[in-house]
Parts: C-alpha cells; sequence; structure tokens
C-alpha cells in the first residue's frame, strides 16, 4: 500500500533559494513542498487557514519574523510539527537557542543534497538531525554538573550508547529486544532522571560521561 507523500513548509525570504530546494526535495521520494512562505508571519497565515505540513524547513535570518520568534510560536501552538532549521552561518549561540526549543535539525544552506536528504529522513522518522559542528558547540556548552552523582543501571547504559548510534527507537527496541513502548519508556526516565530534554542531550550525556567512544 503506498505511503502517504509527507508534506513539507518551506519559510525563507529569499525566493530564488526556496526555489532551489524545492526543485531538489521534488528529486526525493515520498516529499510533496505543501506550501512556501517568506516570513515567520506568511508561515503563521498558512498554517492558522489550515495548511499543517510534517516538516518545516525554517530559516532563521528573515524580514517581519524571524526563524527564532517563529519557532517559539511552532512549539507554543503547533509542537507536533517537526522543524528544521536552515542558516547561513555556524553561530554557537544561536544553535542553543533553536534546540533548547525543541527544533529536530540544522542545516547549513550550503550543505550538501544528500545532507538535506539525509535530515529529512531521520526528522520524519522521528529522529534528530545536527551536523559535526553543533554536535561541538553543544559538547563545548553541556553542564557537567548536572550529570555528576546519577547512578544507571546496565539497561539504561545500554539504550544511552544504542541512542548515540544512527539507530531509529524503533531499531534500538529491536536490538534491545524491548517493544517500541518500553524504549519509550526508558527515553522518559532518563529524560526526567538526568533533566535532559531531547536525544542530543542524551548523546552529550554519553559522551560526557566516557559511555561511548568518539
Amino acid at each position: 500500500m503506498p505511503t502517504e507523500p509527507i508534506q513539507i513548509a518551506l519559510v525563507d525570504d529569499h525566493r530564488l533559494f526556496r526555489s532551489g530546494i524545492a526543485s531538489l526535495i521534488a528529486g526525493f521520494n515520498r516529499y510533496d513542498i505543501l506550501f512556501e512562505a517568506g516570513n515567520g508571519k506568511e508561515l503563521i497565515e498558512k498554517i492558522t487557514a489550515g495548511f499543517i505540513p510534517d516538516i518545516i524547513l525554517l530559516d532563521i535570518n528573515m524580514p517581519v519574523m524571524d526563524g527564532i520568534a517563529s519557532a517559539q510560536w511552532l512549539k507554543k501552538f503547533h509542537p507536533s510539527i517537526k522543524t528544521i532549521i536552515l542558516s547561513m552561518f555556524e553561530d554557537a549561540e544561536k544553535v542553543l537557542t533553536m534546540v533548547r526549543m525543541g527544533v529536530k535539525g540544522y542545516l547549513l544552506k550550503d550543505a550538501e543534497p544528500h545532507e538535506f536528504e539525509n535530515a529529512l529522513i531521520k526528522v520524519a522518522a522521528g529522529d534528530m538531525y545536527y551536523p559535526e559542528f553543533v554536535t561541538r558547540h553543544l559538547l563545548n556548552n553541556f553542564n557537567e554538573d548536572k550529570s555528576a552523582q546519577i547512578k544507571l543501571n546496565p539497561r539504561e547504559i545500554e539504550f544511552l550508547r544504542l541512542t548515540s548510534t544512527e539507530l531509529t527507537y524503533k531499531e534500538i527496541a529491536d536490538t534491545m529486544c524491548i517493544s517500541v513502548r518500553t524504549v519509550d519508556s526508558y527515553r522518559d526516565q532518563l529524560f526526567e532522571k538526568l533533566q535532559i530534554k531531547s536525544r542530543v542531550g542524551l548523546v552529550l550525556y554519553s559522551i560526557k560521561n566516557k559511555l561511548i567512544d568518539l
């Protein structure tokens, strides 16, 4: 039975860039461009009118309403929509701000086409996509104190190590011979125990505590 295409919204104030990305995505399987917008205000108008995408490719720097303000609105009113940030720069401060808002991915605008496709695949599957420079910034800014003196059982440690791979949560469940619901339970318990809000945070905890090798 054919799978419904994943609906993409493309939000960027440069029409030529939007056109190029739309053409690129048209060459991928399973994705349709639901709508385009030139700024956050136009994005909100589209969503309010009933056009609800699965994934938003969102530029940070836009007139009228920028990507940060747009991500804040999305987090408040449509947290189920997955957001991938687009940026021209490796901006550590903005990266950290967007991660705290729960964005699912971060792409540089000059990324290779396969990186765009990989980001869409991972985010559509419920995972996160951050290039190496983002992980580096996050690691440098991760609070070591919050993870001190926390005791983990062997299954939690195994789960943490697997989250640091490219496996999806379903594949982690298969590897651990448990249900997806049990994996979700491990994840939520660790989020609470470690005071972490994302899979990236779990990976950083593993790195800081030498549970995985770089």
